[in-house]
């Protein structure tokens, strides 16, 4: 069998294109295709030189304008992967293209903050430029769900990352959210740009979900570990674009025309988390001390040390709980590490004993007594059951069990 020489153009710091690239590897595990694939060693994509690349083939985001430009005398079969646009006029000529659906990715998250109750909406973006043209297209999504609706868009791009201005990009970030009617659900164009504005809220002391309600896109692991309050986030068809874009490169080597084929991905579906879930607002002094709560349960915290960050005596917050939740200052905090310690055994990539200390548990055993009365199972049969039927760990994921006490 022929084995054919494949040229990957990503840049596999971001979540978008790792994915790809794995549903590209998919298509290969999965079929008899024999690909050399040609990848920069660090993963990251250089196009000077592309031109002169003997190979057979080659797939590549299209999301920066600057490749689809080096590719575009290119004679060898050529796959993009990018983001679906408003304008047909957008789409590059003659090249088969595979794209995510923009415009469901965010009806999805806008649907997703209705159903949790909010009446406000609002969009944080990225600075209008080229390369930045799939986000642009996002706010083209969004403003049409507004203009369905009647409402007006609210859209902030703020400033780009960089060190020089980060002060000063918080700062703005802040200036918006305090302009921003409340309590009200913002869209973030990516899981990067949900988390700036997350530790944005937690800086200027805007509770979450209960005020602001944070979703991103791209259900982006790391973003997700450099969070203090669990984010939610649509979860693109990544590796679904990628399997679909192998399949039709592979056909193009086999001499099959696919010259105007266009392919919409829709996402897979949302992984609901703490930032989210939105409640009807409660009193001021719980909302104030589930706001701490979320942000360092897992760090041992004890319930005088919450009253103390709410400003008032310990059994005050306690009657306030009572009254408001039905539960103690504790049983919202062992939920939410119960709620930790769950989505980190259901990962598999960590320890029990690992899991009751970054979780907040004083030992392994007491973690152990807490599951069996809470859930009836060992912290070890969970993971089991979770790591042996992947449908129970996407049904748990998100999900989060209640404890009996506060239920």
């Amino acid at each position: 069998m022929k084995s054919h020489r494949i040229a990957l153009l990503f840049n596999a710091n971001k979540i978008f294109d790792r994915e790809v690239i794995a549903g590209i590897a998919a298509h290969l595990s999965s079929t008899r295709a024999s690909w050399d694939l040609f990848l920069e060693e660090d993963f990251r994509l250089r196009l000077p030189g592309i031109e002169h690349w003997q190979g057979d083939g080659i797939i590549a985001d299209f999301d920066d304008p600057a490749v689809a430009a080096a590719l575009s005398r290119t004679r060898i079969p050529v796959v993009a992967v990018g983001g679906s646009y408003a304008s047909e006029s957008d789409y590059p000529d003659g090249v088969p293209y595979v794209a995510t659906d923009n415009f469901k990715l965010i009806k999805l998250a806008h649907d997703h903050l209705i159903e949790a109750g909010l009446r406000h909406f609002a969009m944080f973006s990225l600075p209008e430029a080229q390369e930045n043209r799939w986000a642009q297209e996002r706010e083209t999504a969004f403003r049409k769900l507004m203009a369905d609706d009647k409402m007006e868009p609210q859209i902030y791009r703020g400033l780009g990352t960089s060190a020089a201005a980060w002060d000063e990009a918080v700062e703005q970030q802040i200036k918006w959210l305090h302009s921003l009617p409340k309590p009200v659900g913002i869209i973030a164009v990516t899981d990067a740009r949900a988390r700036q504005l997350l530790q944005a809220c937690i800086m200027a002391n805007i509770e979450v979900p209960e005020q602001v309600a944070l979703i991103g896109i791209d259900n982006d692991p790391l973003a997700r570990m450099l969070t203090r309050i669990p984010l939610s986030s649509v979860i693109q068809g990544a590796q679904e674009m990628g399997r679909t874009a192998a399949h039709l490169l592979d056909q193009m080597l086999h001499g099959v025309r696919l010259q105007g084929t266009r392919v919409m991905v829709p996402p897979v579906g949302i992984n609901v988390q703490t930032s989210t879930r939105h409640e009807a607002p409660k009193h001021p002094h719980v909302m104030r001390a589930r706001h701490f709560i979320r942000q360092y349960a897992c760090q041992g915290i004890k319930t005088h040390q919450v009253a103390e960050y709410v400003g008032i005596s310990r059994s005050s917050l306690e009657s306030y709980f009572r009254q408001e939740l039905d539960c103690s200052v504790h049983d919202v905090i062992l939920r939410f590490k119960l709620d930790a310690a769950t989505e980190r055994l259901a990962a598999g990539d960590s320890s029990i004993a690992e899991v009751a200390l970054t979780c907040g548990f004083t030992s392994v055993q007491y973690m152990h007594a807490v599951f069996k009365r809470e859930l009836g199972c060992t912290p070890r049969a969970y993971q089991d059951r979770m790591l042996k039927c992947p449908e129970a760990a996407a049904a748990q994921e998100g999900a989060g069990p209640a404890l009996r006490s506060v239920a």
